[in-house]
């Protein structure tokens, strides 16, 4: 049996906001693109200001983690995280 290597570009999603998923994503045919313009004017166009409006990070939401951390409420697990870590990066080095 002869095993060859088919080269696929897959592109990871996870963790991925919609203005990237959507830059990722194959283009549409040149004749849906023109009929998918004006959705995508009135559709994503005030999603994409409001997604690009938000912070890059929430600053009370990182400051009332740390604070339960402190205080013990929540247990944190330095090896399960680093599993996940590898997990997510698929265990290369």
């Amino acid at each position: 049996m002869k095993i060859t290597q088919r080269s696929t570009a897959l592109t990871p999603t996870i963790g991925v906001g919609a203005t990237e998923a959507a830059a990722s994503a194959p283009a549409p045919a040149a004749g849906a693109a023109a009929e998918a313009t004006p959705l995508q004017a009135g559709t994503l166009a005030p999603a994409q200001e409001a997604l690009a409006a938000m912070p890059e990070i929430d600053s009370a939401r990182v400051a009332a983690v740390r604070d339960a951390l402190a205080r013990g409420e929540i247990r944190f697990d330095a090896q399960r995280l680093a599993g996940l870590i590898e997990r997510f990066h698929g265990g290369r080095g």
